[in-house]
């Protein structure tokens, strides 16, 4: 931050990391769907079905 040959950009994210260290990083509210709580559902795998694992959603192709 305090290398005046630096980009400006540079040096002001410095600052930014710096006080973020010392004064901690300011609150960032977490909310769902038009702004209610987020709701967290836990339920054993065997509850699952049709479950479709594949990275992009579509038939992988596999023979069984």
């Amino acid at each position: 931050m305090r290398q005046a040959d630096a980009p400006p950009s540079a040096r002001i994210q410095a600052i930014a990391i710096l006080l973020e260290r010392g004064w901690g990083k300011a609150v960032q509210p977490i909310a769902g769907e038009d702004g209610e709580p987020i709701r967290i559902v836990i339920r054993p795998l065997n509850d699952v079905t049709d479950l479709d694992l594949t990275p992009t959603g579509k038939s992988a192709g596999l023979v069984n």
